[in-house]
């Protein structure tokens, strides 16, 4: 059964209000692990930027078949040869109408054409749209020809209706889109044949951290970095995505948790994240992926109420105290023979010599090794770059990418190195 990470979806957007939805379904398209490239048509840039679709997909947008903009002048093959699944939300009466009748003018009508894999559409429009015999007669020819439909649901309109022919909600489309990519064979970077090295992590069991850990100063105020978490989350809601148990371990995030997670854990300072870790460890898991950035040091003493500034002068010392090292004091008091350890090295300078002594010092299998100051590479939704290192030196080295192609691509270089 192919997983999402392996299946490529062509999203197509047409000129309807539900088009705002489709934003979300991008979101969550991605996060469950899909690769997502998305297609408007010029109706359907009056309703959403195609900027908001680049953003959340980590592609550009095909809107046109002149080659201007974000498109290419052949985007209409290429984009149906990346594509394993095509995705239609909103579908309007006007696209349903040139599906039936094979009209390809313009770049999603021409790309529906060109569309070789199974379609899924999800249409939406005023309800009097949606009972005309025409549309009824464009539906059911195309569900003749193995087009699938999810919805149309009842509720509210946008003509102020409460009838039939509202686009179903993003995470009912996500269902239907489950459904049908387990019929999918998807296809390699050529779009020949099927992937491989996704069935390695399937049942394994993965202990991940992520984020940063806040250290407290008083009630209000605390030690922290700029870690967002996105590099863990992305990496969990891939490892899921593969047939993974995974355990996350988070600091404090603003980023809705991965689903399918067998289990989550919150924590704040950094002793707590070594506190979670050495009882996760218990658990004897397969893989430890630590990717959190836990603070080195956290003040000794907290106020237990909120420090005045009045009361510090115009000089401040804070007396500081080191946290446990997690991959140097926790992780080999509770290891369990068979423990792979993937570290993560955030270094500015000297990166690979510095992350290599660092996978020697703490006994680990694999070190990621990353700079967010270099070009490609950002802390949060930013694209990074990053290299792949064992005892033998680096492994692999990735391009600049979304930090979910990322997250995929690290676990199949691990899965490949560790089969071979």
């Amino acid at each position: 059964m192919p997983t999402p990470d392996s299946i490529r979806i062509m999203l197509m957007v047409t000129g309807g209000i539900a088009a705002y939805k489709s934003c979300m379904l991008t979101r969550l398209l991605v996060q469950a692990g899909f690769s997502v490239k998305v297609a408007m048509t010029e109706a359907a840039t009056r309703f959403v930027s195609p900027m908001t679709f680049q953003v959340l997909s980590g592609h550009p947008v095909a809107t046109d078949l002149w080659g201007e903009g974000q498109s290419h002048a052949l985007d209409h093959v290429e984009y149906a040869r990346w594509s394993d699944l095509t995705v239609v939300a909103p579908a309007t009466a006007n696209t349903l109408a040139k599906a039936a009748s094979g009209i390809a003018d313009e770049i999603v009508s021409t790309l529906l054409l060109a569309q070789p894999g199974p379609v899924l559409m999800a249409p939406a429009m005023n309800d009097n749209m949606w009972r005309h015999p025409a549309t009824q007669a464009n539906v059911v020819l195309l569900k003749e020809r193995g087009v699938q439909m999810v919805g149309p649901g009842t509720g509210f309109l946008a003509c102020g209706t409460v009838d039939e022919g509202r686009m179903m909600e993003p995470e009912e489309i996500l269902a239907a889109i489950r459904i049908l990519a387990d019929t999918v064979v998807p296809r390699d970077a050529d779009g020949d044949s099927p992937t491989d090295q996704t069935n390695f992590w399937a049942g394994r069991k993965v202990l991940i951290t992520a984020g940063p850990t806040h250290e407290a100063i008083d009630p209000v105020r605390y030690i922290g970095n700029r870690s967002s978490g996105a590099m863990g989350f992305a990496l969990a809601a891939q490892a899921v995505a593969r047939g993974a148990a995974v355990t996350l371990i988070s600091g404090p995030v603003a980023r809705p948790r991965p689903r399918g997670l067998r289990e989550f854990v919150g924590v704040e300072t950094g002793r707590e994240m070594s506190a979670a870790v050495a009882t996760a460890l218990a658990a004897n898991p397969d893989w430890l992926i630590m990717t959190a950035a836990v603070a080195d040091f956290a003040p000794a003493q907290p106020a237990s109420g909120k420090l005045k500034k009045e009361d510090l002068g115009a000089g401040w010392q804070l007396d500081m105290v080191r946290n446990p090292d997690i991959l140097a004091e926790i992780v080999p008091a509770h290891r369990q023979p068979g423990l792979k350890v993937v570290g993560f090295a955030l270094e500015t300078e000297d990166v690979q010599a510095r992350a290599l002594g660092k996978l020697k010092a703490k006994a680990m299998d694999y070190i990621v090794a990353n700079n967010p100051t270099a070009e490609g590479s950002g802390f949060g939704e930013e694209n990074h770059q990053v290299q792949l290192l064992a005892a033998g030196g680096m492994i692999w080295q990735s391009e600049s990418r979304p930090k979910a192609e990322l997250a995929a691509e690290l676990l199949t270089e691990l899965a490949r190195h560790q089969s071979g």
